[in-house]
């Protein structure tokens, strides 16, 4: 070894020995800090086990912003308003005023049930026995709904509706049946039937409409806060409720002027709730529009664009300039297997079967089908339609010509559907018939 190596290495050493002592001598800089924002002076320290503590030191600002700050951390997801999608805070505030008259109404409605059944309650018996006739009936409606789960998947906002719906025409029943009361038994029968089914289908709906708004992985924050702020106006619905029925609704004639009127805020409150949802998952409805508007401007709409222009009461109708596909119908009343055959001549590789129709082009998709495929399809169908003078033409040229068409351009457009935030893994058609080879 020469003494030029012999000095390199010593270098080494020298500097492996300085790195050592570094290491193990305690870091002896500041472990705590003070920030100052929005006038709140808040210190911040390092504890011994690695985590981060938090210290209010001042806080001058006015007591309505401390308390607006409490309750938003309280009941608003954190990071609020950057944490969730556009359209959270109306949902929210509607969402707030629909379980406020929801909870009143249950009140009265009880309150005309212990009537009709020759009783005289107070309000608080109303409350009571409110919540077991309520609970009692959730498992009947669990088994009647328990084959509906795919179509409330494809259309939550539809069946969140629909469920408030029921439960308003249960709750009307229960109003009304003082006026029969040798019928309290079927009209108290079937308002908690259509109740225990509303019960079921809210929650069903409820998991897919807060994905639709959580942004970051907080889907569980936005969930335990929402059902914070349903469980904060269910109270005060209640408190209300209480109140009424002990003034104003003591008589049935106050109970006939306020149920209509609580019940049409209800509904009211609830679409209003529903439309401001965002829903980005595909189902025809959604993928019907975002193919017509891709068509029409050359652009992908986001879920934001779209959630106003929903029908939420008829979903199925087919558009005619997103090539009047419909979605749903079975194989076997769609095509014959001499046509089927020729299909996957055309196109051996995709998971999407279009046959024409009178009024409309059938799609059915094979059992592992995603959105993407299902997409790809509705862009083949719209194609031929244009190519067809605005009626179905799905001879084997005209398709042939509509999927190269497509295939130009769905590459780009998958990639801007996701950048607008659209899951195409799945598509929920609601149906459930799909086929497979």
């Amino acid at each position: 070894m020469n003494f030029h190596e012999r000095m390199r290495m010593l270098g080494m050493k020298r500097k492996e020995e300085a790195a050592a002592q570094l290491d193990s001598k305690p870091y002896e800089g500041p472990f705590q800090w003070v920030e100052t924002s929005n006038s709140v002076s808040r210190q911040f320290q390092f504890e011994s086990d690695g985590l981060l503590s938090m210290k209010v030191l001042d806080d001058s600002r006015p007591v309505v912003h401390r308390v607006v700050d409490s309750f938003l951390n309280k009941f608003f997801p954190s990071g609020y308003p950057y944490s969730v999608h556009e359209g959270y805070l109306t949902y929210t505030q509607f969402r707030a005023m629909q379980h406020f008259t929801s909870a009143t109404l249950s009140v009265l409605s009880t309150q005309s049930l212990l009537s009709a059944a020759g009783l005289r309650p107070t309000p608080a018996q109303a409350t009571v026995v409110s919540w077991i006739l309520k609970d009692g009936m959730q498992h009947v409606g669990k088994i009647i709904c328990s084959n509906l789960g795919a179509r409330m998947d494809s259309e939550p906002k539809r069946w969140r509706i629909i469920a408030d719906v029921l439960y308003d025409l249960g709750t009307g029943l229960e109003v009304l049946s003082p006026l029969c009361p040798q019928l309290f038994l079927e009209m108290a029968g079937i308002g908690n039937f259509a109740k225990g089914m509303a019960v079921v289908a809210a929650r069903a709906t409820r998991l897919p409409i807060y994905s639709s708004f959580a942004k970051e992985g907080n889907l569980s924050d936005l969930f335990a806060k929402g059902e914070a702020i349903s469980t904060l106006f269910n109270v005060l619905g209640i408190g209300v409720g209480i109140q009424l029925a002990s003034t104003v609704c003591s008589s049935m004639q106050g109970r006939l002027v306020a149920g209509p009127l609580l019940s049409v805020m209800h509904v009211y409150c609830v679409v209003k709730e529903m439309r401001a949802v965002p829903v980005n998952t595909l189902n025809p409805q959604r993928t019907a529009m975002i193919v017509e508007d891709f068509l029409k401007t050359g652009k992908v709409a986001s879920p934001a664009d779209l959630r106003y222009h929903e029908d939420l009461l008829f979903p199925g109708r087919v558009l005619a300039d997103a090539g009047n596909v419909k979605v749903g119908r079975p194989l076997r009343d769609v095509l014959r297997p001499s046509k089927l055959y020729k299909w996957k001549e055309i196109l051996p590789d995709e998971k999407f079967v279009l046959s024409q129709g009178e009024k409309w082009v059938d799609m059915v998709l094979e059992q592992d089908a995603t959105g993407a495929d299902a997409l790809k399809g509705w862009l083949v169908a719209a194609y031929s339609v244009r190519m067809g003078n605005s009626s179905p033409d799905l001879r084997p040229e005209i398709v042939q010509e509509a999927y190269e068409k497509v295939n130009q351009v769905f590459t780009s457009f998958l990639e801007e559907l996701h950048n607008r935030g659209w899951h195409t893994d799945r598509f929920l058609d609601g149906t459930g018939v799909r086929f497979s080879w």
